[in-house]
């Protein structure tokens, strides 16, 4: 459950980001099938707010579903957003602080103070936390057969090797420049 906060403290985070972005160029490049448009921020920010979104609630909902969590604390697919200030309480609410601290300290120091956010494109930015989303996904999707058979150690084994695995081999940054790079090919600006 704390990696699907964590996902959306991401997104927050994100925005944020974006906010900034905008507030100092209001504008970037919006690819699209090798066309390119020239698009608000405030774009970039509601299209990420929406796709991010579904994807964060229907992965959440599935494993507050599928986990059990949801039977214990009587949660519904959608419960928990309607209702989630009476969750965060205790240890939990210390991680999320803990969460909330370091990302504020990421976001001034490796993106503010370098002043990276003069530079970087919008669109780059917004995948950025889909790496989290490929992991959740599949970890809602492989887990769920584990813990509908009360295996939540191996769940928990599973989730930890996905996300080590995704994080020291996949390089996702990379993946995302060099995405970056073939839409700017593609589209003629490069």
């Amino acid at each position: 459950m704390v990696y699907a906060l964590e996902t959306i403290i991401i997104g927050f985070f994100t925005l944020i980001k974006m906010g900034i972005v905008t507030l100092v160029r209001k504008t970037d490049i919006w690819y699209n099938k090798g066309s390119t448009q020239l698009v608000s921020g405030l774009f970039f920010m509601l299209f990420f707010m929406v796709h991010y979104g579904m994807f964060v609630a229907i992965q959440t909902g599935m494993f507050i579903t599928i986990s059990g969590i949801g039977k214990e604390f009587h949660l519904g697919f959608f419960e928990f957003f309607l209702h989630w200030p009476s969750y965060f309480k205790g240890d939990l609410l210390y991680m999320l602080l803990g969460f909330f601290i370091s990302y504020g300290f990421n976001l001034y120091w490796n993106f503010i103070r370098p002043g990276i956010y003069r530079n970087v494109p919008m669109m780059l930015l917004m995948f950025q936390p889909y790496e989290r989303i490929f992991v959740q996904q599949f970890i809602v999707i492989l887990g769920s057969m584990f813990l509908t058979f009360g295996a939540g150690k191996i769940f928990i084994l599973i989730f930890a090797a996905v996300k080590i695995f995704v994080e020291v081999f996949l390089n996702f940054e990379g993946i995302l420049n060099k995405s970056m790079q073939d839409m700017r090919k593609e589209s003629g600006q490069q």
